[in-house]
């Protein structure tokens, strides 16, 4: 074995860490003075927003933050800001506590200076009304600040605005914000605007919602509109920083949680952000001003504020049916190497191509004797399919246990709140899932030292342990090749399971082709930049309700690596 392999695929393991988890690609927080999109500022705000709790069932605390806000848009220098009332309402409908409450909401218009009536809008839409009662496991019932939900929302509107009104008189187009009220007990405020005063949203061409589920971590574009390639282009060309999985979109069309872009989103172009870590301190008395992050707040404004002022300033968006397409897009993020964002047709070409690829270097390796048969090769991807299976089960059972430590409600592949240790549990459980991986693989690899021990060739063991791990190798890629071809037929979207298998693949016929194994190693390091990103997200998005799920996305993608480190190891023949 070369004794520097070793070190290069600890360092590949270490390096991805760091770069999937942002400590050397998220942006860093712009102090006050700074020039551009400043967290500093945005804090400011953010301070006073959330000194109070201003929930419906605060009406005069939510009357000081409705006042500050409407100083701030005239002194933004706001053309128009009005207030929309809507009175007696009655929510939330399905909980033990009943609110009635008034809901205003608040418009302000900044024209360009060449206004007509046909002027297209850039609408930013946040909530400023903070959770109202929430019970907690082992606790009495707390109340949310509001700091980052959606404290966020509105000082990152603000601040985006500002900066953006420094370009005015290079302006084609419009700026609409809408900061809502009520949001919190079903988007009352939105959907009465919607149903009583719709003419708001009549030349708003694009609109940009801004939540946040928790104060910390990267901020996500998790949505977009239906028909989403334009927008999705304005995306890819202007922001910073790329956060985001068209996955998110249809995940969350089945999840339970609504924003006030769910209201209008299958009407209005446009996207929907939100930090998503961690569940516990969201519309809980831990989102407060002494849990705010400024990196997490430079980061929406890093993507949020060129995707502004591209919108503003080019003036092929004049047209406000600029964006709307029935066409949407496969796109996805992969820390340093960027974002990927393909058509649908595009999308499926490059699946065939790497699926015509993948049986081509599986019958290669058959032909050359590596794989003894395909009968072989598949029983693998069946017994690996029969521990993904159990895996998912321990997970959640893992989950159950930490719920009923914490005395939380458990919900099975559901949002489980109240668990404070439940990252540290999923890191451990994950770290040990890995080491058990190997250490089975190991068993099995003396195992078949031992069962060619008794060759007169002297290369018979490193000729076992090569066929051992290309079989496992294979009978991996071959589970993970069956999933992406039934996910793309089910939902057009399979990236989960491509990267792995395109990386893998790709590096294996350069393989071939070169003779370098280098290309292995490149190959591992990419895979791992997908799935501590990936499954991070993933993780803090479902929480560790669905954390057997995300354990055996994982193991799959554990199950691929293990093998193709192996080969890289002590393979010494093409």
């Amino acid at each position: 074995m070369n004794k520097i392999r070793p070190i290069i695929l600890a360092l590949a393991v270490v390096m991805a860490g760091f770069l999937a988890y942002g400590f050397l690609t998220l942006p860093k927080a712009k102090p006050a003075d700074a020039e551009g999109f400043s967290a500093e500022r945005v804090v400011k705000d953010i301070e006073f927003l959330s000194k109070e709790h201003h929930s419906v069932a605060h009406p005069q605390e939510r009357a000081r933050v409705r006042e500050y806000l409407v100083e701030r848009l005239y002194g933004l220098g706001a053309d128009t800001v009005r207030l929309y009332e809507y009175d007696s309402l009655v929510g939330p409908k399905n909980r033990h506590v009943v609110y009635t409450f008034d809901a205003k909401n608040i418009l302000a218009e900044f024209a360009p200076e060449n206004a007509t009536d046909s002027t297209a809008y850039l609408m930013f839409v946040a909530h400023y009304d903070s959770r109202y009662s929430h019970p907690m496991p082992k606790r009495d019932t707390v109340w949310s600040y509001g700091a980052a939900d959606d404290g966020y929302g509105v000082g990152v509107t603000l601040e985006t605005v500002a900066q953006v009104l420094k370009q005015h008189s290079d302006w084609n187009q419009g700026v609409k914000v809408l900061f809502t009220d009520a949001e919190e007990v079903g988007m009352y405020g939105m959907t009465a605007q919607w149903e009583n005063n719709r003419e708001v949203f009549d030349n708003v061409g694009l609109m940009i919602n801004i939540e946040a589920r928790g104060p910390m971590g990267p901020a996500l574009l998790f949505e977009t509109s239906p028909g989403s390639e334009k927008v999705m282009d304005l995306y890819a060309d202007a922001a910073k920083y790329h956060y985001t999985y068209s996955l998110t979109t249809v995940v969350y069309t089945f999840m339970p949680n609504f924003t006030d872009f769910t209201i209008v989103k299958d009407y209005i172009p446009g996207m929907n952000f939100s930090t998503i870590t961690d569940v516990n301190h969201y519309h809980t008395d831990k989102d407060n001003f002494g849990n705010v992050n400024e990196k997490s707040i430079q980061h929406y404004g890093e993507q949020i504020l060129p995707i502004a002022q591209e919108y503003v300033m080019n003036d092929k968006y004049a047209d406000k049916d600029y964006f709307r397409t029935d066409k949407d897009t496969v796109n996805f993020t992969i820390p340093l190497l960027g974002l990927f964002n393909f058509s649908k047709t595009i999308y499926l070409v490059i699946n065939v191509v790497i699926f015509f690829l993948f049986l081509l270097v599986f019958g290669i390796e058959k032909v050359r004797g590596r794989l003894k048969s395909a009968a072989g090769v598949l029983k693998v991807s069946a017994i690996i399919f029969g521990f993904a299976i159990g895996v998912l089960l321990l997970g959640e059972g893992i989950a159950y246990v930490c719920a009923a430590i914490a005395g939380a409600k458990f919900k099975l592949f559901g949002t489980v709140q109240g668990v404070q240790f439940d990252n540290a549990a999923m890191i451990v459980s994950a770290v040990l899932m890995t080491v058990v991986c190997v250490l089975v693989y190991l068993a099995g690899r003396k195992k078949a030292v031992r069962a060619a021990s008794g060759s007169m060739r002297s290369s018979a063991a490193t000729t076992a342990v090569s066929h051992y791990a290309y079989r496992n190798l294979y009978g991996a890629l071959a589970l993970v090749f069956i999933l992406a071809v039934a996910l793309l037929l089910a939902l057009g979207e399979n990236m989960m399971f491509f990267i792995p298998l395109a990386f893998t693949v790709i590096a294996m016929v350069l393989y071939h082709v070169t003779g370098l194994k280098f290309w292995i190693p490149v190959a591992i390091f990419a895979i791992l930049l997908h799935m501590f990103s990936f499954y991070f997200a993933l993780s803090m998005a479902l929480t560790i309700g669905a954390f057997g799920a995300v354990m055996m996305l994982a193991f799959f993608d554990i199950m691929v690596l293990i093998p193709l480190a192996d080969l890289y190891l002590i393979s010494k023949k093409k």
